[in-house]
């Protein structure tokens, strides 16, 4: 037991909190399916801003972005530092249709642009994504940091805070979710930020490091910067790659965006994503550079193994009590992300498969099919994260499975909503081919079922075909899988039948311009002027750590 006794009180203390909010909260909420899966539309922008955060912000990241910071450095960044573009494409483009239509899940889109095929089979690759993305990996990694400080073994650990999620999240629905979500956050920036500023108190006291100049002299060459000529992270490969999974991540998850899908007014749907992409200018300065203080300052302690860089920073620079409240945080990372992913997948089950199946399906068997999906669903990704050690680095392998699954649906919503022309046949091909061939790829590159690894050598060498790598970093392998399902998406739609007028009316833009030309300007708050700060703030970010 490395924890004291005051942090383990926190700690435990927290997860009952949070899981007796939870429950209360959720009263009620399993009494229409609406009020379940989608809170009954009544989420104010700053709930939807908050609890879009506290979904992407998982353990995963905690760990895997302080780890990447110790390791690579500040270019990582970028996976942060370039969401807030596609919050704003998610605000400005996707959530006026998503409101709109009152779909209840992306499926749901996809039914209404492209027909009932495209709306099955994405279905299934969001439960896929949800299972063996947002929840698996996140289990791991949290399993990971608990078995740092209290010697239980990693899967009682991912059972215990597994069956506190379940609790509240298959009770309380959507609801439940996005109020406990609200509070995770707050917490978990709480204590990222305490990390930060003892790192920096430590840099001054112990290395004498007192300005972004210093620090730059006492890292690793370019371990400051968010832009790189060469590697898997070159700049480069992120603005070919990025953009694929970001549109999914961000615009096309229903993990994520049910929480738009909830808001109780468009403009609320609209704002809630770029007010998250205002939290995520902190991303990189609170969890990516303590883990580049973390190389300064214990390095020592580290060694080869980055995701060890943020226990030591909580273990060598706080204080007790605040050591419990940052675990907390990082618990509170752990079960937002999971029970996120739990409700959506219970929703894609009950709306997207046995009410389109059975449209004469209650209410309250609806929901009584989601809670029970939720469970099934949780069992198995605690089956799969129990693999987690064979990810080869926690950051890594949950890009390198969003990679290959984003592709196929990032084409069909960039096509469908740009492009008019864009046909059912062409959808459901790219749906199917695209994730097939992301299957194949996965297998091929995921160490612990082919031996081999598609990606660079350790010194940067051999790229020759079907040797131990095919010299393919996993963003530029979203972009060739990207180009390949556009490209199958087009060939297809232009030689099947155009899809209805009609159809395409209410689910397409008329033109790109549309996107910002639609409505009058509503004053200083009005969202393309927020837009255009949030680009503002970015562009200082990219010129202070280029």
């Amino acid at each position: 037991m490395e924890i004291s006794w005051v942090d383990l009180t926190i700690v435990v203390g927290y997860l009952l909190g949070i899981t007796g909010i939870g429950v209360i909260v959720g009263r009620r909420q399993t009494e229409t399916s609406t009020g379940y899966f989608l809170a009954s539309r009544s989420l104010g922008w700053g709930t939807v801003g908050l609890a879009l955060f506290a979904t992407n912000i998982s353990t995963v990241h905690l760990i895997g972005l302080a780890s990447s910071g110790y390791s690579d450095g500040m270019v990582v960044g970028n996976f942060e530092w370039m969401a807030p573009f596609l919050l704003i494409l998610l605000g400005l483009v996707f959530a006026p249709f998503y409101f709109r239509t009152k779909i209840s899940t992306l499926p749901e889109y996809l039914e209404g642009r492209y027909g009932p095929g495209s709306r099955t089979a994405l279905a299934v690759m969001a439960v896929f994504g949800a299972l063996f993305i947002h929840i698996g990996v996140s289990l791991y990694a949290g399993a990971v940091m608990v078995q740092n400080f209290v010697d239980v073994p990693i899967v009682w650990s991912i059972v215990l805070v597994s069956l506190l999620t379940v609790i509240y999240t298959v009770t309380g629905g959507l609801k439940a979710v996005v109020v406990t979500e609200s509070i995770q956050t707050i917490l978990l920036l709480v204590g990222a930020v305490a990390v930060t500023a003892f790192g920096i108190v430590a840099l001054g006291r112990d290395a004498d490091i007192h300005s972004l100049g210093a620090l730059r002299q006492a890292v690793k060459p370019g371990q400051l910067s968010v832009i790189r000529q060469e590697g898997p992270y070159a700049w480069y490969y992120m603005v070919i790659g990025y953009p694929v999974i970001g549109v999914w991540y961000w615009c096309a998850d229903q993990t994520i965006v049910q929480r738009v899908l909830g808001a109780k007014s468009e403009r609320d749907a609209q704002v809630g994503p770029v007010f998250c992409g205002f939290i995520k200018i902190l991303t990189p300065l609170v969890m990516i550079l303590p883990g580049v203080f973390c190389y300064v300052l214990f390095r020592d302690r580290v060694g080869d193994n980055g995701d060890k860089a943020l226990i030591e920073l909580i273990r060598g620079l706080l204080p007790i009590g605040l050591q419990g409240l940052v675990i907390a945080g990082l618990l509170a990372a752990l079960m937002s992300t999971v029970a996120g992913a739990l409700n959506s997948t219970a929703t894609l089950v009950s709306i997207d498969i046995v009410k389109r199946t059975r449209p004469a399906t209650k209410d309250q068997t609806l929901v009584r099919v989601g809670q029970v999906t939720a469970v099934v669903v949780m069992v198995l990704a605690m089956l799969w994260s129990t693999q987690g050690e064979r990810f080869g680095g926690i950051f890594k392998g949950i890009n390198q499975m969003i990679s290959v699954l984003a592709p196929p649906i990032s084409a069909v919503f960039i096509w469908g909503i740009f492009w008019r022309r864009a046909s059912s046949s062409g959808a459901l091909a790219t749906l199917i081919f695209g994730f097939l061939l992301g299957a194949v790829v996965f297998v091929l590159d995921f160490p612990a079922v082919s031996g081999y690894v598609l990606g660079f050598e350790s010194d940067g060498a051999a790229r020759q075909l079907f040797t131990r790598t095919l010299g393919m970093p996993f963003m530029l392998q979203a972009g060739i899988l990207f180009g390949i399902c556009s490209a199958v998406l087009v060939g297809v739609s232009l030689v099947t039948s155009p899809p209805d007028p009609a159809q395409v009316e209410r689910y397409c833009w008329k033109n790109p311009l549309a996107v910002i030309t639609e409505k009058p300007a509503s004053g200083l708050f009005d969202l393309r002027i927020l837009a255009v700060l949030l680009v503002i703030a970015m562009a200082i970010c990219y010129w202070i750590f280029a």
